[in-house]
């Protein structure tokens, strides 16, 4: 039986997200990790798109370069900066311009070197108003009015008009007929704003994928959908294939889109890790560690309360959570009203938290909902015993309960602490088999194994695209086509 090669096809390859925070989050790591593996083992360059005012996308990709997360072949395209960089220059005096936003009103301002990029008016309710946008040289370069029929107009550098768009999407939709240049491509979309715009753009030559990193059902009940998530889902039928990260996801989108009357193709891939060389560390027993933003959603005072409980019912236990946002008041608060600050340790964000995992005992995940989380798979590739709420989706999919770590009920903080306690008091042969299932477990989670799941699926998606182009053309090249698609196929199959 052959087994396919993690080659991907011939192709320009894009992800797509809204834009990149200098302290991003789990869905931006798994996209870069994505598109490091695309390069160092699927063999093909890849461009990752932004379309947010994001001024400094240079000194953030080199920075991005020193810490590793960006490597050769890839690179960062902001479509301002490349609008700012392949337009004309000035030339002349520059014609009477539209009625600009003025300094002293209290505009949001984006410069870079001193200069204003963008210029931007929201309304008391935070409705977008205007927005001017401007090259390095200071001259003209697109006015956003929401209320006009020219939404966005886009000027050359003496000043002249030289196209609109109606909606902001027509203008993502342009830039991205630029970028793939007509030529055979996939365009990966990883954002959930970002996709709405990628909703039926169809292009012969473009593949398009939408990746839904986390749990698209409103409070897990069937059939309905996140009201984030329900523009883009329920035309999901548009993309050429929407992609989530486990199977138990899988069967319940599938059943969610067929309520409301979609059909569309649907993947499951999940995230890859990075899997250690080495995963025999002495450990500190009774050393627990969260990563995660400090936010509503992962609901990180259960884990707080889950260690006090543990320390109350004698259990000689400590935690590291690490990570940094809104709900980081009310967490020290919890930890303070619970008389444990020395026991629980607020770390704030460190790009290597998660080297924890190697030196920790167990680790914690309490959050609402999840697609695959990644914290997850890379606590258990580290041999780090996880013990998480049994939510939609990840746990169920990548842990055996007392096998390879612990699925509590959800939301049940007593039986979380009542696990943590039993995990301090197993025979330490037992634990540390746990461990090795655990690594075990994360193997399949491989970054070669998943990008040869990539490659497969878009290989296929390729051909279909192909031959679906190819369906109106004259017989012969019909033909033609099919006969390309197959021997394709078995080169494929050979490892070729």
């Amino acid at each position: 039986m052959f087994r396919s090669s993690p080659r991907l096809p011939p192709a320009r390859h894009f992800a797509l997200t809204w834009g990149l925070a200098d302290q991003h989050g789990g869905m931006t790591s798994a996209m870069l990790r994505r598109s490091r593996s695309f390069r160092l083992i699927g063999g093909v360059d890849v461009d990752i798109l932004t379309l947010d005012d994001r001024p400094d996308y240079s000194e953030y990709a080199a920075r991005l370069h020193a810490s590793g997360e960006l490597i050769e072949g890839l690179r960062i395209r902001n479509l301002w900066d490349e609008l700012r960089e392949k337009l004309p220059a000035p030339r002349g005096t520059a014609p009477e311009s539209p009625e600009l936003l003025r300094p002293e009103d209290g505009d949001v301002v984006a410069m870079h070197g001193g200069t204003v990029l963008s210029r931007v008016r929201r309304g008391a309710d935070g409705r977008l108003l205007a927005v001017d946008r401007f090259r390095r040289d200071g001259s003209l370069l697109a006015t956003e009015r929401p209320d006009s029929d020219r939404k966005i107009v886009l000027y050359a550098g003496d000043g002249t008009p030289i196209r609109s768009w109606k909606t902001s999407w027509g203008l993502y939709r342009w830039w991205f007929d630029r970028v793939t240049g007509g030529k055979p491509s996939f365009l990966l979309v990883d954002s959930k704003t970002a996709a709405r715009s990628v909703a039926g753009y169809r292009r012969d030559n473009v593949t398009t994928v939408h990746i839904v990193h986390a749990s698209h059902r409103q409070g897990g009940r069937a059939g309905e959908l996140r009201a984030t998530r329900q523009y883009v889902l329920r035309r999901a039928g548009e993309f050429d294939a929407i992609v989530v990260l486990t199977t138990r996801q899988q069967a319940d989108l599938a059943e969610d889109l067929a309520a409301v009357g979609v059909e569309a193709t649907i993947w499951t891939i999940p995230n890859g890790v990075d899997l250690p060389e080495e995963n025999v560390i002495a450990r500190e027993a009774g050393h627990g560690v969260v990563v995660a933003s400090l936010n509503t959603r992962k609901r990180l005072t259960h884990a707080v309360e889950a260690i006090a409980a543990a320390r109350a019912a004698g259990a000689r236990v400590e935690a590291d959570i690490f990570g940094e946002g809104p709900r980081e008041a009310v967490i020290r608060r919890r930890i303070r009203r619970l008389g444990i600050e020395d026991r629980i340790r607020l770390r704030g964000h460190d790009p290597a938290a998660r080297l924890a995992f190697r030196t920790a005992s167990f680790s914690l995940l309490t959050s609402t909902s999840e697609g695959l989380p990644l914290v997850l798979v890379e606590s258990m590739a580290a041999g780090c015993i996880p013990i998480a709420y049994d939510i939609r989706y990840g746990p169920a999919d990548m842990i055996r309960d007392d096998v390879d770590g612990f699925l509590i009920p959800e939301g049940d903080v007593d039986a979380m602490a009542r696990r943590i306690v039993e995990l301090q008091s197993m025979p330490t042969a037992q634990i540390e088999a746990m461990r090795r299932r655990a690594i075990a477990r994360a193997a399949e989670f491989s970054d070669a194994t998943v990008t040869r799941r990539w490659s497969r699926e878009l290989r296929a998606a390729y051909d279909a695209k192909l031959l679906a182009a190819a369906k109106d053309q004259p017989l012969a090249v019909r033909l033609r086509r099919r006969a390309g698609v197959l021997r394709r196929k078995v080169l494929w199959a050979l490892g070729r």
